[in-house]
């Protein structure tokens, strides 16, 4: 059965004579115990995102045989995209997982996964380590965030979900803010091994709160493991970004190692659509997309999320690289936005409480677009107060009216059954857009990057002085970083096209209150959240 907080008698609601759990109008303390689990199961997850981030371009030197001649940011990139990736192969397994195994067990596994992961990563002496250690982190990591969804909501009930939402949010505010600033002066100060460190003593203290504060539930498998969607859609999905990202090493999309796994991957991904609507329990229900409101906000995810994050790991790679700007300093350079997130998302889940998203997301959207038109006029000497930081700042406030109040409004239009389904589904659509838009924004950054001749060498030799005679002199060096900081702009430019396409799905989203489904067929008798 596996319920979310069953058997736990502070964690669950009282019930009304009609059968339906009476909810209390405020956050409580027993609702703030559980959040606190999930709460510091996402920070580990998403903080671990943003702290790599910034040391995406230590990684390229670091790894690289010659320090005159980086690994290619493409490559690199891999860091981010094959967590993301695991993170998107591993989420659609929770929910049979949990029925299988147990909730409680199920987390204090995947927090203990990702703490092996992490420990891993730190002992990589290639890039290619690296990347399969990153893969094992994933894949505890992705986890985290269905079941804490599914806990959430089951916790909250219809009338607080924006403002446990905005809870929930709490990780997404500290990454942007926290996450930079970590990686940079634990870079700085030891190594880069530590990033990765640091995650053990907190991955102990994680598993220890989480065996105190969840509750115990009794394995109950009620659900048949789809094996088959399984093996359709992890391969599919992982060729299909492997063609992507090979396309700036191989330099045409005509190139076998380019079109042989990107047409198989698209293939599979295309077989497993087709087959999900087969069994009785798929590995992702597709049926779901049968009610409007969840597809209008998961097609908004998708696209918010490839293009926003796509772009924005751009931005630290930017104050490194043309900037020359150490990771402690880039990382500080990052704060504003992750300030301005902080302001808006408790406002917004507040209101996504009383007032429809149609009205709040799109504000949101427009802010953040507007911050990455902005973005494309970066150049070597741009003012870091009068433009780089009111920019990131404004992005920020853009994103804390974003992100959650589009989950909010899709879940709150499922039944109780359906959550832990809808979430799961919700969940994966952000990774494998995360993923795609890495995978796209690094292809493209990478390609304007090689157009660029003496962009590659101005980099390596800003960071090392005794190279500024090979590349052609101090002159060469000036051109060169301009050369490159076209390059990013003209990136930010695509992110930002892309931008538009997700105000155009932004617009269909609900603009008149809607009442929550959620409690539907819990008073008829219907078990609470499961998770499936």
């Amino acid at each position: 059965m596996s319920r979310s907080a069953s058997h736990h008698p502070s964690a669950e609601p009282s019930l009304a004579s009609s059968g339906v759990p009476d909810y209390p109008d405020e956050i409580d303390g027993a609702v703030l115990k559980v959040a606190g689990v999930v709460v510091l199961g996402a920070i580990m997850s998403i903080l671990d995102i943003t702290v790599v981030n910034i040391a995406l371009p230590t990684f390229q030197t670091a790894f690289a045989e010659d320090p005159a001649n980086p690994l290619p940011y493409s490559t690199v990139a891999w860091t981010v995209t094959a967590y993301t990736l695991a993170l998107a192969t591993v989420i659609p397994l929770t929910g049979w997982a949990a029925d299988r195994f147990g909730t409680k067990r199920l987390y204090t596994l995947a927090i203990g996964l990702f703490t092996i992961g992490s420990a891993l990563c730190a002992t990589a002496a290639t890039i290619e380590m690296l990347i399969g250690f990153r893969v094992l982190q994933g894949l505890g990591g992705g986890m985290l965030m269905p079941l804490g969804m599914t806990i959430m909501t089951r916790a909250a009930g219809p009338a607080r979900m924006g403002r446990l939402m905005a809870i929930l949010g709490v990780p997404m505010l500290l990454g942007p803010i926290f996450g930079p600033i970590l990686g940079g002066w634990l870079i700085e100060v030891a190594s880069w091994h530590w990033i990765f460190l640091i995650n053990v003593p907190i991955g102990i203290v994680a598993v220890l709160y989480a065996l105190w504060a969840l509750p115990s539930d009794r394995p109950e498998p009620s659900e048949s493991f789809d094996v088959v969607g399984m093996l359709l859609m992890s391969p599919g999905l992982a060729l299909f970004l492997y063609g992507i990202s090979s396309i700036p090493g191989e330099g045409t999309f005509m190139s076998t190692k380019v079109l042989v796994p990107f047409c198989i991957g698209l293939v599979m991904l295309v077989a497993f659509v087709f087959y999900s609507f087969r069994p009785k329990h798929p590995l992702l229900d597709l049926r779901l997309f049968r009610n409007r409101r969840l597809s209008v906000a998961t097609i908004t995810m998708f696209l918010f999320a490839a293009a926003f994050f796509g772009g924005l790991l751009l931005v630290p790679t930017y104050f490194q690289q043309v900037r020359g700007e150490d990771t402690l300093h880039a990382a500080f350079l990052m704060v504003p936005q992750g300030i301005g997130a902080m302001i808006t998302m408790p406002i917004a889940g507040s209101l996504t409480d009383r007032i429809p998203v149609g009205r709040i997301v799109p504000f949101g959207l427009l802010l953040i677009t507007g911050g990455m038109f902005a973005l494309t006029q970066v150049g070597t000497d741009t003012s870091y107060w009068g433009f780089m930081i009111p920019v990131l700042f404004i992005m920020g406030l853009g994103m804390g009216g974003t992100m959650m109040p589009i989950m909010t409004s899709a879940l709150k239009t499922l039944q109780s059954h359906q959550v832990a389904r809808g979430s799961t589904l919700l969940n994966i659509t952000q990774q494998i857009a995360s993923s795609v838009g890495v995978a796209v924004i690094s292809v493209v950054f990478t390609n304007y990057l090689k157009a660029a001749p003496l962009a590659i060498p101005a980099i390596a030799a800003q960071k090392d002085p005794a190279l500024v005679d090979q590349v052609g002199g101090p002159a060469a060096v000036e051109e060169g970083l301009a050369q490159a900081a076209d390059a990013f702009g003209s990136t930010f430019l695509v992110a930002a096209i892309l931008l538009c396409t997700t105000l155009v799905a932004a617009s269909f989203l609900p603009r008149k209150h809607e009442e929550s489904h959620l409690l539907d067929d819990v008073a008829e008798g219907a078990p609470g959240v499961v998770l499936h």
